[in-house]
Order: structure tokens, then sequence, then C-alpha cells
């Protein structure tokens, strides 16, 4: 048995198999899957390859399906054609035959819906000729690009387009929403300091910059019914920069989660690479611990979930280190967060649930990127 998953098998199904509720909907386990982008929508539409993905996971005991992110109604939200959108006719059909595919195997589904905000290089080509947007017109790595800051009317926009697709979302049978508040996209980029130089409203201090998530939250939360749930995924990393910081104290990230709790988010999910790593000095939570002890909303941890050996190294770096299920365990038992999301783990692995749920983890296939194109 490796470390990565070396544990009691009657203690691992004991206590993840325990049902959670958030607002209204009850999850039948602890165990979600990670939004991972996949681009095989041509189109944007989800096809029924889509709805077997997902399906065939739930199926095998993930009790919450997080989808991949999906582009939200805005000319300027994504630049690839083959990420779904979760707008449009012919998208939202795909869509509503993927969470009834979810819901016959017994699982529960939430789509991430996500704007990609002002990503883009000098000299690269814009989607649909839209031009790109973000709260001061500058790149992840502070340089300029070709793009614009947000008018107020941009803003407006953005924040109806969230609204709009959360709506669709409970009208086509999905049982909450995601939005996509990480990795340094376009509500990230208002969150952090680093991209987010606007002196107007928006701009400023922790809590300035997280209005624009917060009308985001609040919008969502006004077209939706009142138990229907609203997740938002935050991270202290970007994308390109590992070491970004949202938050260097637990005081500056109550600022931020604050507001979007108030605003109506039931709960976060706080991405992080390495699950078991303490957020802040003189303690051992992690990002979701403290996420959950700030807000007391049900919160959802992720990163490095099931991963060993070599991938491990090269994906979280040389210093790091497998931690066994037992870790992972003792962290549910006293509560420090309330789900935990698998990512690449359950790409290798579509029967990875119901093994650690069986406590058969010698029957676990080890994660390979090579052969991740063969697999569905």
């Amino acid at each position: 048995m490796s470390t990565a998953t070396s544990a009691s098998p009657f203690r691992a199904a004991e206590i993840l198999s325990r049902p959670v509720s958030i607002n209204g909907l009850t999850v039948p386990n602890r165990i979600a899957m990670a939004p991972m982008t996949r681009m095989f929508s041509p189109g944007g539409v989800p096809g029924a390859d889509v709805a077997s993905y997902y399906g065939r996971r739930a199926a095998a005991g993930v009790g919450l399906i997080v989808t991949e992110g999906t582009y939200v109604g805005h000319e300027s939200a994504g630049q690839s054609d083959s990420v779904p959108r979760f707008h449009g006719e012919e998208q939202l059909a795909g869509w509503a035959k993927v969470a009834e595919a979810v819901h016959a195997a017994g699982g529960t589904i939430v789509p991430q819906l996500w704007h990609i905000g002002m990503v883009r290089k000098q000299g690269e080509p814009p989607f649909a000729e839209a031009p790109a947007v973000g709260p001061s017109g500058v790149r992840l790595d502070g340089t300029e690009g070709e793009g614009k800051a947000m008018t107020r009317s941009d803003l407006d926009d953005v924040i109806g387009a969230f609204a709009e697709s959360a709506a669709a979302a409970e009208r086509i049978g999905f049982d909450g929403i995601e939005l996509h508040g990480a990795h340094g996209y376009l509500i990230d980029q208002f969150l952090w300091a680093g991209t987010n130089r606007r002196t107007d409203a928006y701009g400023g201090d922790a809590v300035a910059r997280t209005k624009f998530a917060a009308e985001i939250v609040a919008a969502v939360r006004e077209v939706v019914s009142p138990e229907f749930p609203v997740i938002f995924r935050y991270s202290q990393w970007k994308s390109d920069n590992y070491d970004a910081r949202l938050a260097e104290t637990p005081e500056e990230l109550e600022a931020i989660l604050g507001p979007l709790a108030a605003a109506g988010a039931d709960a976060f999910h706080a991405s992080t690479r390495r699950y078991w790593l303490p957020e802040f000095e003189g303690s051992d939570l992690n990002l979701a611990g403290w996420t959950k002890k700030l807000t007391g909303k049900q919160t959802i941890t992720v990163g490095s979930v099931g991963l060993d050996g070599e991938f491990l190294k090269a994906f979280a770096g040389e210093g790091a280190q497998a931690r066994g299920f037992d870790d992972l365990l003792d962290r549910l038992e006293r509560e420090e967060f309330d789900l935990v999301a698998v990512g690449r783990a359950l790409l290798q692995d579509p029967e990875w649930a119901a093994k650690v749920l069986d406590g058969r983890f010698d029957e676990l296939k080890p994660f390979e990127p090579a052969s991740l194109r063969s697999l569905s």
C-alpha cells in the first residue's frame, strides 16, 4: 500500500461516506471532483462524451461533481472554442444532459462559471474579436497587455452574465453553481493587489478589492432559489505565480472572505497545490481550515489528494512528500474542512472514489500524465 493511500479501509469508508449539506443540497459523501479544463466541447457544446465522462465518475461514488470551467455569456469570457460555454440554447441543452447523467448515477453536480479576464500577451489573437478586459489593464506579471481596464458598464455586463448562467443552471437541473474566483482569472484579478490598481470603489484595500466579487455573488444569490448552493472558489496562488498571496495573515483573509459570505456564498472551495500545508504561521490549519474558521461556512479542500511518487515531486516541488489518508481523515474528523476535492487521481482512475470507499487501495492506479489523452 503506497504512502499516499495508507489508512484503515474501515475508517476511510466510515468517514468519507458521511453525507454533508451545502445550503439545500445534501451531498451523499465527502468526495468531490475538482474542476479540470478538458477542451472537448467543439463550439462550446458539451456532447454525449462529456455526459459519459462525468456520469462515469458519479456512478463510481463521487458525491459532488464540479465541472470544468465554463464560459459565461460575455464577449471576453474566454479564448478557446473547445471550452464549454454555459449560455446559448444548444450549449445549455448539452449541459442538461450532463446533469441528467450524473443524477441518474446517484451524484450531484455544479457547473463552474468562469471568465478568464485579461490573460493574453501582447500580439496574441483575441477570442471572438473581443477585447481582453481586467480590473486595470495589466497581466498577471504586471506587464501591459492588449486589453482595457473595465468600465462601470463592463462590470455590470459581467455581473449580469454570471447571474444569467447561474439562473440557467438551476433552470436546467443543476444542484448549485461554483464561481471561479481563483488562479489569476478575472474575479481573482480584482481580489489581488498585484493586478488590481484601481482607484475607484473597486480598488484599494482588501475590502474594496472584494467589491466586484461580492456583487457577483449577490447578483447570483438574487436570481436563484434561497436553498440553491452558491460555492466560491479562490486561491492564494496564480497560474504563473505560485508564491502570490491574497492575504498574509488571517485578518487579511477575513477581510476578503467576510464580504463574500455576507453577499450569499454558501461554501468556499479553497484551492491549494498541497492540501496538507499550513496556511499561516502558528497553526496547522490549511487554507480551507482557516476559511471555515473565519466564515463558519462549509469548505472544500483540494491539492494533490491521491498523488504519489515522481509526479507529485514534479507537480508540487522537490520538497513535496505524499501524505497518507490518515492525515486527510484526521482533518475531516476534526472538521477542519467538509469535503475533499480530487483532481488528477480521478482523471487517471474513474473508479478512484469507489475503490477508496470500499477500502481497495491496492487497486488504485497511479497518475501518469502521458496517458491523459486516452482517458474518458
